[in-house]
């Protein structure tokens, strides 16, 4: 049979059945999908490829799902560092967006991100930022998957000016790419205390008519807690589960802030979490309680947050921290393992934005959402489990090719939807505008 493309690796990582590692096997891709999964000595004689890989040292894994972040913000990189959230929200990076944000910054900014997560083994992102619209051409230009925020927030920007107007121009937007196979869109509230409760009361009726998720920053630093208590009476999750949006479609990032109780509430309610732990760490936002939210039967996935605040979109540092990080919260080195952190970078993720069916595993039947990694380099050898090495060993820079939905967007470490001498050149241009601005 004729196809598109055979990919022929050392090992092939599933993700899907748990703990499943296939040697010497092949990955046949066609129209797109994976067509099928196989032992590498059986593969020729019942597949002819258009394009044959042979990657002998290499392992096959999921395309990296970053569950949260804020693309066009990598331009930011490094202008606000070591401070606390709300002073580096409200002195620097608040002041800086109203000066410098507009369609040309979110386009180079998008850019720029999507550049370094294709480079890293990201696949698809779950952005939350303004003019989504800029954010989903350059996604589908590029041809990256992309779950696009339709952010609400209250006060007015250059992008909306009311809640009403936030939700309006989601909507259409909405509508305008709904069918794009890459493409998704769930509701993004930006947090508690920036979006009042009749916004998110209309946010929650959409998104039952839509069946859309709702991404949300809650319960970030202890500040936001106290703060809501005193004015309301109520923490934040209280509030959102009076409100009606806890359900299997909400998403809440960051959840530094969670006592048992809301602990087994959430799990009750089919939620989902979207974990952050190297920007909680440079934030010192808190810790997300990992372990006991996994015990729960909560479905954890990860995200690097903004570029400046992490200060990358590195999906393999997210996933060593997130496993070394709840086993010291949990004060259990056998909690995260190495099996459960690569799951929550690429399944969990899937499941959280509701994309599980078409992505999140090398599943057949599935979109051929592909990562190539070379673990034949000094940095990972010697070599004794190939999961734990990625998780604890590897690196972003043995990255070597991407595939999504069949399409190589990375081929031996070359972007082949970029141009990156004219990225760079763009973004130096930013670099020197904003740093006179400081």
């Amino acid at each position: 049979m004729k196809v598109d493309t055979l990919l022929h690796a050392r090992w092939i990582i599933p993700v899907e059945p748990a703990t499943v590692i296939h040697e010497n096997h092949s990955l046949v891709i066609h129209d797109g999908r994976i067509l099928d999964i196989l032992p590498t000595k059986l593969c020729d004689s019942k597949y002819q490829g258009d394009t044959v890989h042979n990657l002998g040292q290499h392992a096959l894994i999921p395309g990296l799902i970053n569950a949260h972040t804020h693309l066009p913000m990598t331009l930011f990189r490094g202008i606000a560092d070591d401070l606390h959230l709300m002073e580096w929200l409200q002195e620097h990076i608040w002041p800086l967006e109203q000066k410098w944000m507009s369609e040309t910054f979110v386009r180079d900014g998008t850019d720029l991100g999507i550049a370094e997560m294709i480079r890293s083994g990201t696949t698809c992102f779950n952005d939350m930022y303004f003019f989504p619209e800029i954010t989903a051409h350059q996604a589908m230009h590029h041809g990256i998957r992309a779950s696009i925020g339709l952010i609400l927030i209250d006060f007015p920007t250059v992008w909306a000016e009311n809640p009403e107007q936030y939700i309006e121009k989601g909507l259409a937007l909405h509508e305008q790419l709904r069918h794009e196979p890459l493409i998704s869109m769930p509701f993004a509230p930006h947090a508690p205390y920036t979006v009042s409760d009749e916004p998110l009361k209309k946010i929650r009726t959409l998104a039952d008519e839509l069946d859309n998720p709702i991404h949300m920053h809650v319960h970030e630093i202890q500040h936001e807690v106290e703060q809501a208590v005193k004015q309301t009476g109520k923490r934040p999750l209280q509030r959102l589960k009076e409100l009606g949006l806890l359900s299997p479609a909400f998403i809440g990032v960051h959840m530094t802030q969670f006592n048992d109780d809301e602990i087994t509430d959430y799990a009750n309610s089919g939620a989902h979490i979207v974990h952050c732990p190297e920007s909680n760490l440079k934030l010192a936002s808190g810790f997300c309680p990992v372990a006991k939210c996994l015990e729960a039967g909560i479905n954890v996935a990860l995200g690097t947050d903004g570029a400046a605040s992490n200060n990358d979109l590195d999906m393999f540092g997210e996933m060593r921290t997130a496993a070394l990080l709840g086993k010291g919260v949990a004060n259990d080195a056998s909690a995260i393992p190495a099996e459960t952190a690569l799951r929550m970078a690429t399944l969990n993720g899937a499941k959280a934005l509701g994309l599980e069916q078409e992505t999140g595993s090398l599943t057949i039947g599935k979109s051929a959402d592909v990562v190539a990694i070379n673990l034949d380099q000094l940095e990972t050898q010697p070599l004794y489990h190939p999961v734990a090495q990625i998780v604890y060993s590897a690196s972003r820079h043995q990255v070597t090719d991407v595939w999504v939905a069949g399409r190589q967007l990375l081929r031996q470490q070359n972007l082949t939807t970029i141009d990156i001498q004219d990225l760079r050149e763009k973004v130096k241009v930013w670099q020197m505008k904003i740093a006179d601005s400081l």
